[in-house]
């Protein structure tokens, strides 16, 4: 997609449907489609990141619609390909530490995909409420059924990021990308002691978004609220060692 059409893309996903209503999305419903998935993305146009404000403040509806576009292809990705996992659970009383590793995305859905559309835009105060959706391939159909059969658990859990994210230079993507790690590792730890009789020490598998996530500010601290969809396909005991 060339910057010109990428412009007038923007300028027709952001202003041209701001305060309007499209046949798509008439329900707002994120629930499961065979079809399309969808998704409402939040952008703060006065984003503060610890004592550090954005490089851009405020945001013009040009950057915030495409943070939108950038943060939706994040989450149709998680929700479609998922994540690859490796979680060493740890045992304090043992000394042995907890590391959670979460790999690249199995696959991603790239800036500019003709079939990711911003289908509804509502200015709130100093927020801007974007409906994001994505037209499924006959390929990732079929990895969205995989999601929802066989030995796959659905999970929940919060994540938490510090305000300025995982370093003090972290970029808003990063925050995110922290916050969904942290609720990941959560999630996957929960589930394993509940099913599990004698605790890990090893777990791996593939994990994935359920829908968009929400975040907010706490205490101090970026939250996630997220659902998530769980493969385990590896279970280690520390009877192994």
């Amino acid at each position: 997609m060339t910057k010109r059409l990428l412009s007038v893309f923007l300028f027709l996903a952001v202003f041209a449907i701001s305060h309007s209503r499209t046949i798509q999305a008439q329900t707002h419903d994120p629930g499961y489609h065979p079809l399309t998935i969808r998704g409402e993305v939040w952008v703060d146009r006065e984003p503060i990141y610890g004592f550090r404000v954005d490089n851009e403040y405020p945001l013009s509806r040009e950057t915030a619609g495409r943070r939108a576009l950038q943060e939706a292809a994040l989450y149709f990705s998680g929700m479609i390909y998922g994540w690859s996992f490796h979680y060493d659970i740890g045992e304090r009383a043992r000394g042995i530490s907890e590391d959670f590793y979460l790999f690249e995305p199995v696959g991603e859905i790239q800036w500019g995909d003709p079939r990711l559309s911003v289908t509804d835009v509502e200015n709130l105060d100093v927020q801007l409420r974007f409906w994001a959706d994505y037209q499924l391939s006959d390929a990732q159909q079929k990895r969205m059924q995989i999601w929802r059969t066989g030995t796959v658990r659905n999970a929940q859990a919060y994540g938490y990021s510090p305000l300025h994210g995982p370093s003090p230079d972290s970029e808003w993507l990063d925050i995110r990308n922290d916050a969904l790690k942290d609720a990941a590792r959560s999630a996957i730890r929960e589930m394993l002691r509940g099913s599990e009789r004698n605790r890990p020490r090893e777990a791996a598998g593939f994990i994935s978004l359920a829908s968009f996530p929400r975040f907010y500010v706490s205490s101090g601290q970026w939250v996630v609220s997220a659902r998530f969809r769980v493969q385990i396909n590896d279970i280690i005991p520390f009877a192994a060692f």
